[in-house]
């Protein structure tokens, strides 16, 4: 009888891990914008969970444009051409990326910028103000119920129909673009000049001004990759769930955020591996605690953390500016 158990029992616990492991590198994507921005000027820019949901809303909002669905739609796709998704798909990414790196540049230039040399508390406050006002942005777009997102990609068992284990399309393309996404972004800060001159803003903004680094520049530019990173997360979360809505960014936000501090926040790694402790424990948490607890049980981890490690798990002691 034991033996008959066991196989299910491994093949729950794959799944398990399976499905965390594919929403943690979702979250640890939205989370690297919370860490680079953070790094770079310390400041917690609560609006980036929001311009995550108004990049799904900016995808939906192309697809009406060209004919394929639009707020309200529920369809299919599985009837167009490979070439014909591949080119929506395409155009749909490109769009959120600009539309979500231009609009957080907007807001770091007209929003945080004047507020640059201010107490603290001013630009933590002013993004709180960001996040209500994209909220609303996303109600008065979307509306007040879920909004189905057509199915652009297949839902099937690449595993077989009868297979134990279930690993769609859907997992794959989250890995395929959230993996390669991470380690252009790594090599990109540690390698190109504008990469080191974020590093050099982080560490001393002052002296890297002195140094000739255009400061103004290099937060600016974090902004916009930020900003991408969360457009790319937005299509791919919209493609892989098919519903959004205008509270999914305080959700999921809330999520990036926590893995960003769970990881020791300003660490691109530390935000990769928080977004993934974050997944399997609401993956596994939601199997055998039951789904109505596992945002108590994701926060009580997190503190009991922070209790012994309150840099984060990636984190290092720095020294307070004053």
């Amino acid at each position: 009888m034991l033996l008959a158990v066991e196989p299910a029992l491994w093949n729950s616990l794959t799944q398990y891990l399976i499905n965390g492991l594919t929403f943690g590198a979702l979250i640890a994507l939205i989370a690297l914008g919370y860490t680079m921005v953070y790094g770079i000027v310390e400041l917690i820019n609560f609006a980036h969970g929001d311009l995550f949901m108004l990049g799904s809303f900016a995808s939906l909002s192309l697809l009406a444009l060209l004919g394929f669905g639009g707020l309200g739609f529920t369809a299919t796709m599985t009837d167009a051409s490979s070439f014909v998704i591949a080119g929506v798909l395409i155009g749909c990414a490109i769009l959120s990326v600009l539309f979500c790196a231009g609009l957080n540049f907007a807001v770091e230039y007209t929003v945080y910028r004047p507020l640059r040399n201010a107490p603290k508390l001013a630009p933590l406050v002013s993004a709180i103000g960001v996040s209500f006002i994209f909220m609303n942005a996303g109600l008065f777009w979307g509306g007040p119920q879920d909004v189905n997102f057509p199915d652009l990609i297949s839902n099937d068992n690449l595993l077989g129909k009868d297979a134990a284990i279930r690993i769609t399309y859907k997992d794959v393309l989250i890995i395929a673009v959230t993996v390669p996404l991470m380690l252009a972004l790594t090599i990109f800060v540690k390698v190109t000049r504008l990469g080191k001159a974020m590093r050099a803003t982080a560490q001393n903004p002052t002296a890297a001004s002195l140094m000739g680094i255009d400061t103004n520049f290099v937060i600016s530019a974090t902004f916009v990759i930020g900003g991408a990173l969360a457009g790319a997360a937005s299509l791919i979360y919209a493609v892989s769930m098919n519903t959004i809505s205008y509270q999914m960014g305080f959700q999921n936000g809330l999520y990036a955020f926590t893995a960003a501090v769970l990881g020791g926040i300003g660490r691109i790694p530390g935000a990769v591996l928080g977004g993934l402790i974050i997944g399997l424990v609401r993956s596994f948490g939601s199997a055998f605690v039951g789904e109505m607890w596992v945002n108590a049980l994701v926060f009580g981890i997190l503190i009991i953390i922070l209790i012994f490690r309150p840099t984060g798990l990636l984190g290092t002691p720095v020294r307070e500016k004053v």
